[in-house]
């Protein structure tokens, strides 16, 4: 009982965080459960984080329909890019022994937040007719207009890497995501998190259906179930505290986050 409602806090904190910078929180808890479940397999770690982060970005994706600020288009584009690579992810998880597998994520996220750091603004995007190609004009629930104009070939191509590095990693694909939409394809930064977070819920129910498929449940249940919990009602606070917060402070949250783990994970992996 005292591990499942610690399980429950735990989902509370990663569900407000991740959905804060539209990550989805796997980034967090995939770091956090190698150290409390030091003796557990990559695979085991990835399939639990992977239905959290579900439970996550489906909760985070009905706040952020009801602020408005989901791009629909350009979410189902990069979800159907994502979702193969997400499925051959779930297959390559079992081939990393857990030093290894340490080492790759903390890099990966320290990488990402030295580029969320470097180029800390979006680029500028032409200015398009509302009706030109690949434009997008969205008007939040607040009253707020966004206007940008989307690279789709390049989305796809990133959203490829995002699906296969979501279900290997079980961190979601949020965390490189959310920068890429950014920095790259010029999102506004409230418009990539809540996008973000629609394709999350897509790529990470395709990668979790497949760990069902092969049984990887079976003994992870116990822990999901919390875990779970605790990140639905996280994401509703994660989601509206969003709302208060510049676009810029976001992304600079996400860097702080991304570093701490990142070098967490490679000390770990280095002094065994």
């Amino acid at each position: 009982m005292e591990e499942h409602l610690l399980l429950i806090l735990l989902g509370i904190v990663v569900g407000a965080y991740g959905t804060l910078i539209g990550a989805g929180g796997g980034f967090i808890l995939v770091p956090l459960l190698l150290l409390i479940y030091p003796h557990d397999r990559p695979l085991t770690i990835t399939t639990i984080s992977l239905a959290v982060v579900f439970f996550n970005a489906l909760s985070g994706t009905a706040a952020y329909t009801r602020m408005g600020r989901v791009d629909y288009k350009s979410g189902l584009i990069f979800a159907s890019a994502a979702i193969p690579g997400s499925i051959v992810g779930v297959f390559a998880t079992g081939v990393f022994a857990r030093g290894p597998f340490d080492m790759l994520l903390g890099v990966l996220l320290l990488v990402v937040s030295l580029w969320v750091v470097i180029q800390p603004t979006a680029p500028e995007t032409p200015a398009a007719e509302d009706s030109a190609p690949n434009s997008r004009v969205l008007t939040d629930a607040a009253g707020t207009t966004y206007r940008y104009t989307v690279n789709r070939n390049l989305g796809i191509a990133i959203s490829v890497l995002v699906g296969f590095l979501s279900s290997l990693l079980g961190i979601g694909g949020g965390i490189i995501h959310v920068p890429a939409m950014v920095q790259v394809l010029g999102f506004p930064p409230h418009v990539a998190t809540a996008t973000s977070h629609f394709v999350l819920s897509l790529t990470s129910l395709t990668g979790s259906v497949t760990h069902a498929l092969h049984g990887d449940f079976a003994r992870t249940l116990p822990r999901v179930i919390p875990l779970s919990i605790g990140v639905i009602v996280g994401a509703q606070a994660g989601a509206a505290l969003s709302a208060r917060l510049h676009g810029r402070l976001i992304v600079r949250l996400l860097a702080v986050a991304l570093a701490l783990v990142g070098v967490r994970l490679i000390v770990g992996a280095i002094t065994g």
